[in-house]
């Protein structure tokens, strides 16, 4: 049995699209198709359900699913640690989009500083495919926050952000001198500005709402923190915005809420299955001094 069919059929069950499969590994549609039907008379049983363009893991597709994970898995990491020599290669790192614009600067520029020959290759993206990407073996560490979609994963406590209130300018919350203290209260019934669903900061902003016994009114939902800014700036509504986000931007005052404060937690995350490189290692403890900002 070659590598090759399995690192097909194993992105094939990721994206439950041939198609898509294909894109991400730079083959052709048919040529993936031909090494998983191959794969599949090979092994005498159907490993996919296909429906059009969507394909669906059979059961005996499941159950191998496991083990031909651990092969291709077990063969990459056996080249991995004899290569290793701790200065050079990558580290594969995916990072959630409202950490990476004011984490990355500092990390980076520390980490070069101690492994000057090393590259580091960045996927900033959701939640759920920072933990595909290491699921997968496509990255080897991910950044977000908790909780961690994916109890096999090992996840290390980093850090503690605050959430501010992000209130427009001119709003009657606004003013530090006539309302010293601001609770999650006074937002109730506030129109809230939030990121999309795919984004783990909207489900802590109403998680924690939640919790307060507040809901709020979701006015705007977008796919950038920026956006989210912009629109609070405009008078669309009001946010919580992670303490490292909220620098001088016009038409925004930032607040501090008093009593119970909203927080994520930052963390980092890998596959405590898989071969863990010096380099990452490295990274790591670069990662474990860093705080966003």
């Amino acid at each position: 049995m070659e590598l090759t069919p399995l690192r097909y059929f194993l992105r094939a069950a990721d994206r439950e699209n041939f198609t898509q499969a294909a894109k991400d590994l730079s083959v052709s549609q048919p040529a993936l198709s031909r090494a998983v039907a191959g794969l599949e008379k090979e092994l005498g049983r159907p490993l996919f359900e296909r429906d059009g363009r969507c394909v669906r893991l059979t059961d005996a597709g499941r159950a191998f699913r496991t083990k031909a994970a651990r092969i291709v898995g077990l063969a990459d990491d056996a080249r991995a640690e004899l290569v290793d020599d701790g200065r050079t290669g990558a580290v594969r790192l995916a990072v959630i989009p409202t950490l990476a614009p004011h984490l990355l600067p500092g990390l980076l520029r520390d980490f070069v500083a101690i492994r000057s020959e090393a590259e580091v290759r960045v996927a900033e993206t959701v939640t759920a495919e920072c933990v595909r990407k290491v699921r997968a073996g496509e990255s080897d560490l991910a950044v977000l926050s908790n909780p961690v979609p994916d109890p096999a994963l090992h996840v290390e406590r980093l850090y503690e952000e605050e959430l501010l209130a992000a209130l427009p300018a001119g709003h009657r919350l606004a003013d530090a001198a006539a309302r010293p203290s601001l609770t999650v209260n006074d937002l109730q019934s506030e129109p809230f500005v939030l990121l999309g669903e795919a984004h783990c900061l909207s489900d802590e902003v109403l998680s924690f709402c939640r919790r307060s016994a507040v809901q709020p009114v979701v006015l705007e939902r977008t796919s950038q923190l920026a956006t989210v800014k912009a629109l609070v700036a405009a008078g669309h509504g009001v946010s919580l915005i992670p303490a490292a986000a909220a620098g001088e931007d016009d038409g925004i005052v930032y607040r501090r809420l008093t009593g119970d404060r909203p927080t994520r937690t930052v963390v980092a995350a890998w596959d405590p299955e898989r071969y863990v490189s010096k380099l990452t290692k490295a990274f790591l403890d670069v990662l474990r001094g860093q705080r966003a900002g």
